[in-house]
């Protein structure tokens, strides 16, 4: 009987033991199945690009004046005097003051040579550079402001750029472009993929009206020297996105 019973006992207690490994275990699994993540949405994202061009409606021009005496003083005042002639020239040109600009202005000294053509630290005299940058509203005024500086004394002049003075509904149209090419690429996408476009979830706009650029660079002029011909060509307005869409 003794032994009966504590056979009985034991039964007991690995029944009990068993139960408690499996609600220990249970709980985690419970908890698992209820707060499990949902899964992920699928998109589809892409970019387009809109480009729209444009004949310029205004040049940037930089025009300047380099003197060299033999002392700061000297090349100062051959400097400033020539440089009032420029503005002069300017003025006379119809161009207003606010599309000129001073953009730089050097005082260098100059070392003379020994007989083998080596610079030494014996300063033969000195050079004063002043350059302005200057905006003109019209192209057809872009060849006589390049004469008229050159006449009145401007020995050096740099960059000439095209550029759009006002490119706002240029960027309206390049933006529905490239929202256009976007929608165009996805839709072809999606169905070599076998899927469907769903809804846009995100739009996001890069890019725009690039800045002018340079078109040529001339060297220092001789006053009686023939100006080339310009032409503006053609500016180009550009937009980029990126469109996410959410796909079935």
């Amino acid at each position: 009987m003794i032994n009966r019973a504590w056979r009985w006992r034991a039964r007991i207690a690995a029944a009990g033991f068993l139960g408690l490994v499996l609600a220990i275990f249970a709980v985690p699994l419970a908890l698992r199945a209820d707060t499990g993540n949902p899964a992920s949405p699928r998109i589809l994202t892409v970019s387009g690009e809109g480009e729209v061009r444009a004949a310029p409606n205004a040049a940037q021009l930089s025009a300047g004046v380099v003197t060299i005496a033999r002392s700061a003083a000297a090349a100062l005042a051959a400097n400033s005097k020539a440089m009032n002639d420029v503005f002069g020239a300017l003025r006379q040109a119809g161009v207003p003051e606010r599309s000129i600009q001073t953009s730089g202005f050097n005082v260098t000294p100059q070392y003379a040579t020994d007989k083998n053509g080596a610079s030494t630290q014996r300063i033969s005299g000195y050079e004063v550079s002043n350059t302005v940058n200057v905006t003109v509203d019209d192209l057809a005024k872009t060849g006589p402001t390049l004469d008229a500086l050159v006449a009145s004394g401007a020995n050096s002049i740099g960059e000439i750029s095209f550029t759009i003075k006002d490119p706002k509904s240029l960027i309206v149209q390049a933006r529905a472009a490239a929202v256009a090419d976007a929608i165009a690429r996805a839709q072809t996408l999606a169905k070599a993929a076998g899927v469907t476009l769903g809804p846009i979830t995100s739009i996001s706009e890069s890019g725009g009206y690039q800045p002018p650029r340079p078109m040529y660079r001339m060297a220092a002029m001789a006053a009686d020297a023939a100006l080339p011909p310009i032409a503006g060509g053609e500016e180009s307005v550009t937009a980029s996105v990126s469109i996410t869409w959410e796909i079935r």
